[in-house]
């Protein structure tokens, strides 16, 4: 066992060997009896935490709150639900029309992608922009311009 590793186990579970995980325990119980020094300080501040959550306790629900829940709940039209207003009638068909048309553009982009040569192909000749006024082509041989 590895300092790392019962510092981790420490932060995870608690102080509280029982929470440590059972292949691991003995291994960390070991380790705290071997280096005090070092296990102590993470001991102490996983106890510390162990104690202020041990002390947050949940306040009973009163009587009178459970009744207003209750009744709120079977209260007429206390049902939700969402009622579409008259002006958005267009609102599916609009979602369903931009859903075609991104698919649409998605797979143009796609299939142009495929569509690319994967090499770029030879020229038959030279351009004409290599030869020069003064009859000398790109390679500084001496030639005629067409």
């Amino acid at each position: 066992m590895t300092f790392q590793r019962f510092a981790q186990i420490v932060e995870a579970y608690g102080a509280d060997p029982r929470r440590w995980p059972g292949d691991e325990r003995a291994a960390a119980r070991a380790f705290a009896q071997a280096h005090p020094a070092q296990a102590q300080p993470c001991l102490a501040a996983a106890a510390a935490l162990d104690a202020v959550l041990a002390a947050d306790a949940l306040e009973p629900v009163s009587r009178s709150l459970q009744r207003r829940i209750v009744a709120s709940a079977n209260a007429p039209g206390a049902r939700l639900s969402f009622t579409w207003r008259p002006g958005w009638r267009w609102l599916p068909g609009a979602a369903l029309a931009g859903a075609g048309v991104a698919g649409l553009v998605a797979g143009a982009a796609a299939m142009s992608f495929l569509m690319l040569p994967s090499e770029r192909p030879t020229a038959v000749h030279e351009p004409s922009y290599l030869s020069t006024a003064f009859g000398f082509d790109a390679s500084g041989a001496e030639g005629s311009i067409e």
